[in-house]
């Protein structure tokens, strides 16, 4: 029987022919989109130090109908582009692979099919294509798409596959937030270079692209010598890499380093991506201004609401409501990430200094000078010129509507997900990624309403002391409460305080010692799909399992 999910299958990698919108109408009656698109994967180069352009991966995008504005690239930015839609289009994206490797697109945050949902198992060869077509069901919102090949999640992102997927509806509107040029997406991300501009990561790239005069991984993560090809090379450093997740020592904001933003004495609307692999920020104002939070990761709150400091980890998404009305032309400000303790990977705190803190440990990490847990600058924003307009928020944004948690199917008895580590190889209860097996526990019903809980307290040991945000791909839960172990409280409260629950959210972000329950409901469509870390790393060395949704 011909139907959509076959004919992908069919279609995908592997397959002889290309998913073209003819084969798709022909196949399965396709409706016309109201948006297409053309996505292309491949290699490119930017200018991101002063000097060597810099080899990097990315998106090339343009309509193929619909609104000409569906697609806009960020100025100087090799992530991207961005994509722009209403809630209730229909969208089809033409994906072409033109790199040397299997690749995908995971749309991060949408409710989408799981065939258009970007399981690693519909990755796409190199020179093939798959076409994703979707209805847009998601309210307004800042998501993003970034490929998901199981093993290379964590390369082909670092490497600049990455981009913004913006929705907008008619309550958006109404709320007249702050648009055009006065609303700024910033991906924020962290790198590192070798001294030619080449971006580094792990050494056993060497192998693969080549060790001499470029290469596109050039020299690898420690370029040689003592730490490159000597005692602590190779083998043991990427795999305690993979483990922990890297960390780049250069933070860049839309693909630039050092970034200033130009802004008029008025209100901004600020998207905030952490597309970073492993780092978490801790974003606060240098001159001690609240932040006024008006969206996560799925759309806006219901009002907004201040935190003295939000904690953004990877994956997640945060929109700020910044006004800029109270200060002089002239005035510079600068975006903090502010120390925090707790993650076996910070410089201080808990682990403290020493072998364990910024030095063995932070090797091992990837870099010894920019731990999880640092100080450090994101971006500055320059006041450089007068303009009015309404200086406070709307006291209403939006309208949730919350799920009772006493309708849950397993109200009391919450399904149970513990991260744990075996054998150098990280797992949710004990079992590792299977490209399409799925547990009985991990089986939902279609249309049901239950309660998972994440804990981040069944392991123990030194790999026991790490942060994760645990991400469930296709929909949007809301997150009832949270918990800590006592021992271990101090990390915690150092970066509670920013968490934004209000809203929508794809992603619950745990400490070490941290539990947290979310309230799930699974319409629409019944399929297989994946929940896992967003620490990249984890993920690609086994910190994901699908559930399936059953229709019956």
């Amino acid at each position: 029987m011909w139907t959509r999910r076959n004919v992908l299958k069919s279609l995908a990698a592997g397959g002889g022919m290309l998913a073209t919108p003819a084969t798709l109408r022909q196949a399965v009656g396709a409706t016309e989109p109201d948006v297409e698109i053309s996505l292309t994967a491949t290699r490119g180069e930017a200018p991101v130090l002063s000097g060597r352009a810099t080899q990097v991966l990315t998106y090339r995008g343009k309509v193929v109908k619909g609104d000409a504005g569906s697609v806009q690239s960020i100025p100087g930015s090799y992530p991207g582009p961005i994509i722009r839609v209403r809630k209730g289009q229909r969208v089809r994206i033409h994906f072409d692979n033109s790199l040397d490797e299997a690749s995908n697109i995971h749309w991060h945050g949408l409710h989408v099919p799981d065939d258009m949902d970007g399981h690693p198992r519909y990755v796409v060869a190199p020179g093939k294509r798959y076409v994703y077509e979707f209805e847009i069901k998601d309210r307004a919102g800042t998501y993003f798409f970034h490929p998901h090949p199981h093993g290379r999640t964590g390369r082909q992102v670092y490497f600049g596959l990455a981009g913004l997927f913006l929705v907008t509806d008619e309550e958006e509107q109404a709320a007249k937030l702050p648009s055009g040029e006065y609303d700024l997406p910033l991906i924020l991300q962290d790198r590192s270079f070798d001294a030619e501009n080449r971006l580094v990561f792990l050494s056993d790239e060497r192998a693969r692209h080549g060790t001499r005069g470029g290469g596109m991984m050039g020299r690898g993560m420690m370029g040689g010598g003592m730490m490159g090809g000597g005692m602590m090379g190779g083998g043991m450093m990427d795999m305690m890499t993979r483990m922990m997740g890297f960390l780049g020592d250069r933070i860049l904001v839309n693909g630039r380093p050092d970034a200033t933003l130009s802004v008029a004495t008025r209100p901004y609307r600020l998207r905030l991506l952490n597309a970073s692999n492993a780092r978490i920020f801790k974003l606060a104002w240098d001159d001690g201004s609240p932040l006024t939070v008006i969206g996560t990761d799925g759309g806006l709150l219901e009002a907004p609401v201040q935190r003295s400091y939000v904690t953004l980890a990877p994956g997640e998404r945060l929109e700020l409501w910044a006004d800029f009305s109270r200060h002089a032309v002239g005035t510079e400000l600068t975006m903090r990430s502010l120390p925090f303790a707790g993650d076996m990977a910070m410089s201080g705190g808990m682990m403290g200094g020493g072998m364990m803190g910024g030095g063995m440990m932070g090797m091992m990490m990837g870099n010894q000078s920019l731990p999880n847990g640092a100080a450090f600058p994101v971006f500055k924003v320059r006041v450089a010129r007068s303009e009015k307009a309404p200086a406070t928020p709307p006291k209403r944004l939006s309208t949730i509507v919350r799920y009772r948690p006493e309708d849950a199917v397993n109200f009391r008895k919450p399904r149970l997900f513990n991260i744990t580590m075996g054998m150098m190889e990280w797992g949710i209860n004990g079992r590792s990624f299977e490209m399409e097996a799925v547990a009985d526990d991990e089986i939902v019903k279609l249309g049901a309403l239950e309660i998972w809980e994440f804990t981040n307290d069944a392991t123990m040991g030194m790999m026991g002391m790490m942060a994760h945000p645990m991400h469930i791909h296709g929909l949007q839960f809301q997150i009832l409460e949270r918990s800590v172990t006592r021992g271990l409280r101090e990390g915690w409260q150092s970066v509670s305080a920013g968490y934004v629950d209000e809203g929508w959210k794809d992603e619950v972000f745990l400490m070490p010692g941290e539990r947290a329950k979310v309230l799930v409901a699974f319409k629409d469509f019944p399929g297989l799909f994946p929940y896992h870390c967003h620490m990249l790393e984890h993920g690609d060395t086994g910190l994901m399992r699908n559930y399936r949704v059953r229709a019956h």
